[in-house]
């Protein structure tokens, strides 16, 4: 089947790489521009999905927006049977979706209609959702609302971060979306409509939103941290500045939410009920690192506040 893929981080590599793989024949690819990169932000990086088409020789788009009469005719020459999006990063209008004879298909990473929107991974960890997986559906105007052709279960790990559940998920994307495909091209496929009664949003994530929430339980601190791992970085205002968090688990004590109860080998903070041990952190400007490294000749101490 003649393809147009889009996609933009190492999310979606995989399912390119399985699909062209898979015999068909995926006669473009369009990502997102290059972008800036770094602290002097004076270098463009390619975006994942763009290196590993250049290197399979495929032939590459990179509108700033996917919107336009230009951009809808160079897709009209392409003459695609079937659009596959996978973490492009932008909201294809209906004119778009309707290029390809086929339409479009998308790779969502959860159990739709659960967790629609931009950040469904971030959600199910944040929510401790203890299954996720992701759906291949039709694509329509709705946000992530078309009908369902296949659904795949992946259990969450205990440790999962956002990160490593990234990963894991882009695999089980790329089987998916093959099969359905495969299932397209023989014809022998359908697709079923969503509950909307079920429906839940994982909104975009906003640096606000990644704040500490000491107020909470040990255990949904942990879920946070974890959640926003590595991207934006789950952060908290500390004496000297914000401080991002990683690595987090469950600790004996307890205290003031917010209130550090241990800052020498280990730092420890006490939140609304029970206390996390957090193994590495950030702090502005620097590198990720151990805890134990980073206290080190720093000025934190039993009894602050983090907040």
């Amino acid at each position: 089947m003649r393809i147009v893929f889009f996609g933009t981080p190492d999310f979606a590599v995989p399912s390119l790489d399985t699909l062209r793989r898979g015999g068909h024949d995926v006669v473009a690819v369009v990502t997102q521009p290059d972008r800036p990169h770094g602290r002097s932000r004076s270098k463009l990086v390619p975006p994942p999905v763009k290196v590993a088409a250049l290197a399979a020789g495929l032939d590459v788009l990179q509108p700033e927006r996917p919107v336009g009469d230009l951009f809808a005719a160079t897709l009209r020459h392409h003459r695609a049977e079937l659009g596959v999006v996978a973490a492009y990063g932008h909201i294809l209008k209906p004119d778009i979706l309707a290029i390809p004879t086929r339409g479009m298909i998308n790779v969502h990473a959860s159990l739709l209609p659960r967790w629609r929107g931009a950040a469904p991974i971030q959600a199910a960890i944040l929510h401790g959702d203890r299954v996720t997986g992701v759906s291949i559906m039709q694509m329509e105007a709705g946000l992530d609302s078309g009908p369902v052709y296949l659904r795949r279960e992946l259990p969450i790990g205990a440790e999962d971060t956002a990160d490593i559940l990234t990963a894991r998920l882009a695999e089980l994307g790329a089987e998916a979306v093959l099969e359905v495909v495969d299932g397209l091209d023989a014809g022998n496929l359908t697709a079923e409509a969503q509950h909307e009664a079920d429906a839940t949003f994982a909104p975009k994530i906003t640096r606000t939103a990644a704040r500490v929430p000491w107020h909470q339980s040990a255990t949904e601190v942990v879920l946070h941290i974890r959640a926003f791992d590595p991207w934006p970085g789950a952060w908290t205002e500390g004496p000297a500045g914000d401080l991002k968090l990683f690595t987090p688990r469950l600790a004996e004590g307890a205290g003031t939410p917010g209130m550090v109860l241990q800052a020498d080998k280990a730092l420890v903070v006490a939140c609304g009920e029970g206390a996390v041990q957090v193994a590495e952190v950030k702090a502005a400007g620097g590198r990720r690192m151990a805890a134990a490294d980073w206290l080190r000749g720093r000025s934190l101490a039993v009894g602050d506040r983090l907040g």
